[in-house]
């Protein structure tokens, strides 16, 4: 995907179009070879192709307010390399906007630091080398002119808010009227920021960054402004947070998405009812018989050829009295898919999903009520916002996130919001609810040991203790899912890192009981995925597949040190898991590898009686 930067309109990169919810999305940094960019808000995109669906809609809706109307895919650069041409066409707008930041630019020669706003740098863009765009500083007369590089220190908050480092006021400990040039040199071999010095030449003062991080922070770094370089403008609601974070180019928590996504399952039971899901984008606008009747004549609705506008008009109300009642609690997702795949056998086949039962593995028929395997699937992603320095992975949903950590991606409240969709296959383990119940009854005192995990670990980020406890049942069925995906992905054709989970769990106490995983695949493109996954769900393969995947939970490389992590420490909110045994990429796991502990699984060096398996 093209990015063109919002000061020239040229174009300076490009990302994939996936990427821009889930890594570069609005308010992010895009770090290219020779500048530093971020993305801006959704006041700034071009309008690019529009994605429908129903359910992930109404969650939006709850989250960001009715006015959310439409999803929309990040618009494309052109196909070709030849037809980028338009490098000084100002009318033109190619691909995502970008502005420069962090403001404040450093020379790779004379070290002289000062913001682009000053006229001291030029920018360089090249024709049809994109990856070359530039800022250049006149500083010698010898060669060619130096480059200059982003200034590798900002500030941010944990409302989202970001800006870039207060140089001024740091070299000279606080406001002053100096108007000497400010130079940032690297006094030391390791780069760290103890290594850096700020020295303005006019006072000849001199400070060293480290001062500005550890625990002189909140001493040293002045209130934060609420400015917002992705939107252009200033909080209007101010910030209340009394000193700002410094933080460095390339953190990893610098940004955050707060991404919600649901699964293209079929509602509908019947033929009719499943046309009508596969036309309900149409079909919605249809507000009446005669205008039903005019979408017909004008050829929008060629699929439902074979139907009366009476019987049509009854199926659209029953879908409509059925949504209505099927959508008491719009943020949850999970349900009705979990109702789909429980039930495999009423699911109708669509040129999006396909389902298939399978027998489960005769070594494990009593541990699952029910293998299915997911032969096509579709899933729809959005991004709502994102936050910086807390994730939002530290909560049970976005829904649960505090509205003022979650960041605006838009100036006004916002009418569409960006999204992808993507299409592949997986497997759906359903697990014996019985056995999970005895289970779970038997090791109250664990479950106990978790919570208190729980609680300890919400204290330390200053969240609600009391809320957000998934309980063991969401341990076993999560470390079960993460085990499973480690070693699938070698045989499957697959990374670990293309494979992701979604889980599926609840307890009898809180509504309708629920214990499974789907393990899936996705792929941005038409295709999809080519069934590598779905092979090894066959019962011959997949028994051999679980065992194995049993036997490396026994014993870890970091043994007897992963066996024995507590979950009551506080600062990791897990149990027997570590990178070398149980641990995913980001893309993976859906709560940041937390809520892990193979002892729930089989038996350790350090625990044998809670093994959910013999």
């Amino acid at each position: 995907m093209t990015v063109s930067s919002h000061l020239k309109k040229s174009e300076v990169g490009e990302v994939r179009p996936s990427q821009i919810l889930t890594t570069f999305g609005v308010g992010s940094l895009v770090d290219l070879p020779n500048m530093s960019v971020i993305v801006m808000g959704l006041d700034d995109w071009p309008i690019g192709d529009e994605i429908h669906e129903e359910r992930l809609m109404r969650s939006a809706r709850s989250i960001l307010g009715p006015q959310v109307a439409r999803f929309l895919t990040p618009p494309r650069g052109p196909e070709s390399p030849g037809s980028q041409t338009n490098w000084f066409d100002e009318s033109r707008q190619i691909g995502v906007p970008v502005a420069p930041f962090p403001r404040w630019m450093v020379c790779s020669k004379c070290r002289l630091l000062a913001p682009i706003s000053s006229g001291l740098f030029e920018p360089k863009v090249y024709p049809y080398r994109p990856d070359r765009a530039c800022y250049l500083h006149n500083c010698t007369t010898q060669g060619r002119a130096p480059l200059v590089l982003p200034a590798r220190f900002m500030v941010t908050c944990e409302h989202g808010h970001l800006d870039d480092f207060p140089w001024v006021e740091f070299v000279h400990h606080g406001p002053t009227n100096c108007r000497g040039l400010l130079y940032l040199y690297e006094v030391g071999a390791s780069g760290e920021a103890l290594d850096v010095e700020l020295k303005c030449d006019g006072c000849e003062k001199r400070r060293r960054m480290g001062e500005a991080f550890g625990v002189n922070n909140r001493t040293t770094m002045s209130a934060c402004r609420g400015r917002r370089p992705q939107l252009r403008d200033m909080d209007p609601n101010g910030c209340d947070q009394d000193h700002v974070k410094p933080m460095l180019q390339g953190a990893s928590n610098l940004w955050f998405p707060v991404v919600i996504s649901a699964l293209s399952v079929p509602q509908a039971t019947d033929e009719l009812g499943q046309r009508v899901d596969e036309n309900w984008a149409v079909l919605e606008q249809a507000t009446s018989p005669e205008v039903l009747r005019a979408f017909r004549s004008i050829g929008q609705l060629r699929d439902l050829g074979n139907y009366s506008d009476d019987q049509l008009w009854e199926a659209m109300r029953k879908k409509l009295q059925g949504a209505s009642a099927a959508t008491a609690d719009p943020d949850d997702l999970k349900s009705p898919e979990w109702r789909v795949f429980a039930n495999p056998t009423r699911a109708k086949e669509s040129r999006s999903f396909k389902l298939r039962s399978v027998d489960p593995p005769a070594d494990f028929a009593r541990h699952f009520a029910k293998i299915v395997l997911v032969e096509k699937l579709r899933e729809v992603r959005t991004l709502v916002g994102f936050t910086r320095i807390m994730s939002p992975r530290d909560f049970d949903s976005a829904a649960d996130l505090p509205p003022e950590n979650r960041a605006r991606i838009s100036r006004k409240d916002p009418t569409w919001l960006p999204a992808s969709e993507t299409r592949g296959e997986g497997i759906f383990f359903q697990f014996s609810e019985s056995l999970i119940q005895d289970w779970v009854q038997r090791n109250r005192a664990y479950d106990r040991e978790f919570e208190l995990g729980h609680q300890a670990w919400r204290a330390t980020k200053n969240l609600d203790p009391s809320k957000g406890n998934p309980g063991i049942r969401y341990v076993l069925l999560h470390t079960f899912a993460h085990a499973l995906i480690r070693q699938l992905a070698i045989e499957c054709g697959y990374t670990s890192a293309s494979i992701t989970e979604r889980i599926y769990s609840r307890n009898p106490a809180d509504g309708e009981p629920m214990a499974g995983a789907l393990i899936y695949t996705a792929a941005p493109d038409s295709e999809g995925t080519l069934g590598g996954l779905c092979a090894l769900g066959e019962p011959d393969k997949l028994g051999r597949h679980i065992r194995r995947a049993l036997d490396k939970m026994s014993l870890c490389a970091s043994d007897p040190l992963c066996a024995e992590h507590a979950v009551d420490g506080g600062d990791k909110l897990h149990g027997a898991s570590c990178h070398a045994c149980s641990f995913l990429p980001e893309t993976s796991c859906e709560r940041g590898n937390k809520y892990l502990d193979r002892s729930a699984l089989v038996a350790t060096v350090e625990r044998t009686n809670l093994a959910f398996f013999e």
